[in-house]
């Protein structure tokens, strides 16, 4: 053996060498990586036919190979590394001759390539990152971050280290609208870094903040990093978890479980929200505390009068926390009490006494164990009740057709406990009205009129849902009968949002916040999933940007919001009405709602063009394209030449190498700290992409093939892999503020500065480590 090593260990050391080799060359890393996997190749292939790379295998046919079989213990699991005094046979690391792995690794080039870029089940979700691209620039582009920073400044600035805590809530801020790195940390070093040293900050701590509230948009949703690794960390726990249950003696994962081994990308942008939020906390914590200790590296800054009407305290508390929690806590009582609700009476054909059992029973003696081990004794006793109960029923899943006299007594039961108040109802008008209470506590000196006749038309509408609007009540009436509350209502609210425009903190921050909320609770609420979101986040950014140019300019701008508005009458009218005109019964006030929705949805599309003319005569969406086509390409380059890589260590045995090495442990805790721990160090000289695609679908199968969450791993990655922007010397998030940062602040601050940073975020990990429910609560929570 050359050096004393075996020939997999020396081949993986040359994939490694070679790919660092490439990389540091200042060669383009998409191509790199490619390249790195031919010319490791090529020296594998050379060494290993001139015979001096040779492997040492377990003997497969030897007694004490044959002995641990018989003992129960699984083919995957029977290794060097755990049984190392197995006898070894020696072999070529490539048994049939390099031709013929060469022959293999071109076949998988193909097929993957099908699978994942061109025609796979996960081109869909790829989509999504060039939408998301595509927003992020687009808001960027749209000088968003110039005003939020100026207006948080005004707001926190006067706070010891106000300035820097404004910098993590804009970071967090800009994190869930563009979610790119180096345009963020870019835009923030040029506008507030110059004000953060001329009111004394610590550079440290200036460049510090700066860096680390960039990287938030890597794991505050919508993520171009959750999208990328979820799609991978799908398809790698679908197939550990099939390969587990086959190893339990199940003929699938579905029986194994209990429950599918899908994990979506929406169910980990719910995942991470708390986690990314927790994070951007811990950043601002710690401006704060460091403001507190050394209050002159930090100083407390006025940063001029923000506009608008003075309030007094009594005043605040009153508009803007006592009635709103009122109203809130008032409109949950309600729902919890019955009072508000779906009022939905659609009743099934056929009786629903079990749809099954929890577990599935009809199993092999092998897989009982395996799933009494995993699931608990009480838990398969329950499901073979369950199952006995089913069975005295029919064997029919106790599921019966029902009579006509059942179907008539149901419904009429379902119309009797209907809630007086429908959901839809109570929703819009309670938000309409959190409206009117905000704009009274904007200007409390102006006229209340306007605003109570917007209140009077909320109460009228509620009212009327009561008394006039039944469970039986047809969509088109129930316009009717709201229309007039709700024409109260929107004129109050139009002279609300004339007063809100006034104050400049809800001037900057409530366009975006719309098209955040638009785009993430679309996802959240699973509602959609976030390819056709990602569209809707690209387009409202055009249409966003458009109108600011316009603004800019003192031109027209009020076909950009009727556009808007045409939109959310699209989205109300199709919730509420049957739009299938093909069916056989279609009344006239469907009809009516069709035809209303085409004429909004062409308007609205018009309403994009007209935005997409704006940003090219203004020079603005040709650089957004570019940009957009050069950062998907660079996606979708680096994920074609990883896979050269990846099939270079499949061909010669480094990855089942590895896998074998990582499932010689007997605790997948231990396993999973040693991933996170060769993540990090990774990220010292990797960037997050190259790591995804290189590293994850090497130790994939071994973690996500065990009993952890993998919503938690991903997330624990995701956190892991941020740390990669910050880590010196190649962090990508200080070359881009070192690019931008004035001469006096050096890489030395640049360096001490993030230093405090990396260390919150590894005491991020180990707090998620210790209280995983931070990632999980909010998937068991939402719908998936």
């Amino acid at each position: 053996m050359l050096f004393g090593l075996d020939g997999v260990e020396i081949g993986l050391i040359i994939v490694f060498l070679t790919l660092f080799g490439g990389i540091m060359t200042g060669f383009p890393v998409a191509f790199a990586i490619g390249g790195a996997g031919v010319i490791s190749f090529a020296i594998i292939a050379a060494l290993d036919s001139s015979g001096l790379l040779i492997h040492q295998a377990v003997d497969v046919r030897s007694e004490a190979y044959n002995a641990l079989l018989a003992d129960g213990i699984p083919r995957e699991t029977i290794s060097t590394f755990r049984y190392p005094d197995l006898p070894r046979i020696d072999e070529p690391l490539f048994p049939g001759g390099w031709e013929l792995a060469l022959d293999r690794n071109l076949s998988f080039i193909v097929n993957r390539m099908n699978e994942r870029v061109i025609a796979g089940q996960s081109i869909e979700i790829l989509l999504a990152v060039l939408m998301f691209v595509m927003m992020g620039i687009t808001l960027e582009r749209s000088k968003i971050a110039n005003d939020l920073l100026t207006t948080m400044a005004r707001v926190f600035g006067p706070l010891p280290g106000g300035l820097a805590v404004s910098i993590v809530i804009v970071g967090a801020f800009l994190a869930a609208s563009t979610g790119i790195v180096g345009a963020t940390v870019v835009t923030m070093g040029l506008l507030a870094l110059p004000t953060m040293l001329r009111n004394n900050y610590s550079p440290e701590l200036a460049t510090g903040v700066i860096a680390a509230s960039g990287t938030l948009g890597q794991i505050i949703p919508p993520s171009i990093v959750i999208v990328l690794l979820g799609t991978l960390a799908g398809d790698l726990y679908a197939t550990g978890q099939e390969e587990r249950a086959v190893a339990a003696g199940c003929r699938d994962a579905l029986t194994y479980l209990g429950e599918p081994a899908v994990l979506s990308v929406g169910t980990l942008f719910q995942a991470a929200l708390l986690p990314g939020i927790f994070l951007a906390f811990l950043y601002g914590a710690y401006a704060f505390g460091y403001a507190l200790v050394f209050p002159a590296k930090a100083p407390a800054v006025q940063m001029g009068e923000a506009s608008g009407e003075a309030v007094t305290r009594n005043e605040a508390l009153t508009w803007f926390l006592g009635l709103p929690a009122a109203l809130i806590i008032g409109v949950s009582l309600a729902a919890s009490g019955g009072l508000i609700g779906s009022q939905t009476i659609s009743v099934s054909n056929y009786s629903e006494q079990a749809e099954g059992a929890s577990l599935r029973t009809n199993v092999s003696p092998q897989c009982q164990e395996a799933m009494i081990e995993l699931h608990g004794q009480s838990a398969w006793d329950a499901a073979v009740a369950e199952q006995e109960a089913l069975n005295e029923a029919g064997g029919n899943n106790g599921v019966t057709e029902r009579t006509l006299e059942e179907l008539v007594t149901l419904r009429d039961a379902a119309i009797a406990n209907a809630p007086p108040v429908g959901s839809g109802v109570a929703a819009m008008f309670t938000l309409l009205a959190l409206v009117l209470i905000l704009a009274r506590g904007i200007s409390p000196t102006a006229s209340p009129i306007p605003l109570m006749v917007g209140g009077l038309g909320v109460v009228l509408a509620v009212m009327a849902d009561i008394a006039l609007i039944a469970p039986l009540t047809g969509p088109g009436a129930t316009f009717a009968i709201l229309a007039i509350p709700f024409a109260l209502t929107i004129y109050g609210c139009y002279h609300a949002v004339l007063r809100l425009s006034k104050n400049e903190l809800l001037r900057v921050v409530f366009p975006p916040l719309v098209l955040i909320v638009a785009v993430l609770g679309s996802i959240l609420g699973g509602i959609t999933n976030p390819t056709p979101a990602a569209a809707l986040g690209a387009a409202g950014a055009i249409m966003l940007a458009a109108y600011r140019k316009l603004s800019d300019d003192r031109r027209g701008a009020r076909l950009i919001i009727w556009a808007s508005f045409a939109v959310v009458i699209m989205i109300l009218v199709g919730v509420n009405f049957d739009l299938r005109m093909g069916r056989g019964n279609v009344s006239g006030a469907d009809y009516v709602a069709y035809l209303v929705t085409q004429l909004a949805y062409h308007f609205s599309f018009f309403g994009l063009l007209f935005a997409c003319w704006v940003l090219l005569r203004t020079s603005v969406l040709g650089p957004v394209v570019r940009e957009t086509a050069k950062v998907t390409s660079m996606v979708f380059t680096i994920l074609i030449g990883s896979q050269v890589l990846n099939l270079t260590l499949i061909a010669f045995g480094g990855e089942h190498y590895i896998q074998d090495f990582l499932r010689s442990f007997d605790s997948v805790q231990r396993v999973f700290i040693i991933v996170m721990i060769v993540l990090f160090i990774l990220g010292f000289v990797l960037d997050f992409l190259e790591i995804i695609y290189i590293v994850i679908p090497i130790v994939g199968p071994v973690i996500y093939g065990a009993e952890l969450d993998p919503k938690w791993v991903t997330i624990m990655i995701a956190v892991n892999l941020q740390t990669s922007f910050l880590t010196p010397p190649f962090g990508f998030a200080l070359f881009y503020l070192r690019g931008v940062a004035p001469s006096n602040v050096t890489t030395g601050h640049i360096y001490r500065g993030v230093l405090p940073f990396v260390a919150i975020q590894v005491l991020g990990l180990a707090i998620l480590w210790f209280f995983p429910g931070i990632v999980t609560i909010v998937p068991d929570l939402l719908p998936n």
